[in-house]
């Protein structure tokens, strides 16, 4: 699995920028989790990745909008440093209701 960061700022000057908005934001939300507003964290596989990234650039106006893809470094945990509202769930962990 590749760990990713996902950032965006999508012009949200006009009705069809919120709109991009809310669907750049709902592409992330699918493959990972929020972790500030315009930033996700996502664990994907290569061909997951393309098809993320596929579908980001089709939701985007290049003329508008920006997305930035960086990769993480593994263990998270040791370069990945949280202060305050850090609400990061171990995607991979087993989930207790």
């Amino acid at each position: 699995m590749i760990d990713l960061l996902i950032c965006y700022d999508v012009s949200t000057e006009t009705p069809a920028g919120r709109k991009r908005l809310r669907r750049v934001a709902k592409v992330c939300v699918a493959h990972g989790q929020r972790v500030q507003n315009s930033v996700f964290e996502v664990s994907v596989s290569d061909v997951q990745l393309l098809a993320l990234r596929e579908k980001l650039l089709s939701e985007m106006d290049v003329t508008e909008d920006s997305i930035r893809i960086y990769r993480l470094r593994q263990p998270r945990e040791k370069f990945v440093e949280a202060f305050g509202r850090d609400q990061y769930r171990d995607l991979s962990a087993p989930l207790i209701l």
